[in-house]
């Protein structure tokens, strides 16, 4: 008689939920691509199941024999709710993710299994473990892969509910090494490329009229020669898209005329302060270089390319003015959007551990503290007070969002190159306007769990 197949259950946790809570965020709704990684990891042999905690319930009672969990930090208190859950129906759980390769010990506390690196270097190693009856608690990566290879299964995604862009990932990691940065400390400064002709299959096999991509590299231009070479390849595909980027892109006139030919639409670019005092503090002094932000977004519209700039706040120097600056100036160079958040030291950072040094912390593990809400400030600042400091940052979403700033953006000519452009200006502004509070004090986790969270004996 043949043995029933292995059943492996993947799970995408929620940020988290209010009690009561029906919908979802909906700018949070994009397709979880490590899922699709982990589901193009498993042989075929393997029956998969996909969840979503965003988008529906969890049968916690359906039979499998392991349960995928990938944890960010913000997903740790549900991703150890989510788990507990199973592990008290006595299903074994194997955790990974960022959240993992930053804090492996807590993340080991509440899995059975902990995956500590990425995913294509130990997850089928784990799972063939696990699924003949060796299962060890820790798998760590000895090294980085040399290429992203693997394409992400996107099957698991359908009849899901997910924003209509489509996700890309053509490189992981930044050679950049901000003080607050998270990817920065997981990947040590460095950056893997995808094959190209990996990027184009997938490109070609996901293309539809009108489909917008998002390359979710975590600065697509960090390894600008190898950049280069992928926009080369992409000219002639006919496709739209959007990405992350340093501001250094700025000053590199040959590769902004390479992204826009072969149809970048704008960036996401991390401008964070303007004050020089701040951005050295953070180790992005080269914010300012060849003229600084003004200079860069001059030369980003000349090639029509769009710009989501984000702000943070809350280092040494920043004062009450800080924040006005930064709202007039994200509105006076027609940002298509931007964001206005006050800083996270996320654990595993420069940041954190000087601010820990610092005895700065309000919550030593602010995202398993059932008191901290997102949103709110996890550390003392030293240029005002904690709800000070929340509160502008509150406001100055308003101002930004507010009708007569985005009125004034839509008259910058990047932002209504066409009808269509127009349309989506004031679609995707208007949707950030109705955001602008709906994810304030939103609890880490499931509020209206009642369990307790199990750890590893």
């Amino acid at each position: 008689m043949k043995a029933p197949p292995f059943r492996l259950t993947i799970i995408h946790p929620c940020v988290g939920r209010r009690v009561g809570q029906r919908g979802y965020i909906r700018t949070w709704k994009m397709e979880p691509l490590p899922a699709a990684t982990i589901a193009a990891l498993t042989p075929p042999d393997v029956e998969r199941r996909f969840y979503d905690d965003r988008l529906e319930p969890i049968p916690f009672d359906e039979p499998t024999d392991l349960v995928a969990i990938s944890v960010e930090t913000y997903t740790a208190r549900r991703a150890y709710q989510i788990a507990s859950e199973y592990r008290r129906r006595r299903v074994p759980v194997v955790m990974g993710g960022f959240h993992a390769a930053l804090c492996p010990d807590e993340v080991a506390r509440y899995a059975d299994a902990v995956v500590i690196g990425e995913a294509e270097e130990l997850f089928p190693r784990m799972l063939d473990d696990w699924r003949h009856g060796r299962g060890s608690h820790v798998y760590r990566a000895e090294s980085r892969p040399r290429s992203l290879r693997v394409a992400p299964d996107r099957s698991i995604f359908r009849g899901k509910r997910y924003l209509p862009i489509r996700l890309v990932e053509t490189a992981r990691g930044c050679r950049f090494a901000c003080e607050f940065c998270a990817i920065t400390a997981v990947f040590t400064a460095t950056q893997v490329r995808a094959p190209i002709e990996r990027v184009l299959t997938e490109v070609r096999a996901l293309k539809r009229p009108g489909q917008l991509f998002f390359f979710i590299d975590d600065n697509i231009v960090s390894d600008l020669a190898g950049a280069k070479e992928l926009f080369r390849a992409l000219a002639g595909e006919g496709i739209r898209w959007v990405g992350q980027a340093s501001s250094t892109v700025a000053c590199d006139e040959e590769c902004l005329a390479l992204m826009r030919a072969c149809g970048c639409q704008g960036l996401l670019i991390g401008f964070e302060s303007l004050g020089a005092e701040q951005l050295g503090q953070m180790n992005k002094g080269w914010n300012l270089a060849r003229g600084g932000p003004s200079a860069a977004m001059a030369t980003l519209r000349r090639h029509g390319i769009r710009v989501y700039g984000t702000f943070i706040f809350g280092y040494d120097h920043d004062d009450a003015a800080a924040f006005a600056r930064s709202v007039n100036f994200a509105r006076d160079e027609g940002m298509f959007i931007a964001a206005f958040n006050h800083l996270t030291p996320f654990p595993g950072t420069p940041l954190y551990t000087r601010l820990e040094a610092e005895g700065r912390l309000r919550f030593p593990a602010w995202w398993l503290d059932p008191a901290y809400r997102y949103g709110m400030v996890p550390f003392i600042p030293r240029g005002m007070p904690v709800e000070e400091l929340e509160q502008r940052c509150s406001a100055a979403r308003r101002a930004f969002y507010g009708w007569d700033s985005i009125f004034a953006r839509a008259q910058a000519r990047v932002n209504r190159h066409d009808p269509w452009m127009l349309l989506n200006f004031l679609a995707i502004n208007a949707m950030h306007r109705a955001d602008v509070v709906g994810r304030n004090h939103l609890p880490l986790g499931d509020a209206a769990w009642t369990g307790e969270l199990l750890r590893v004996s």
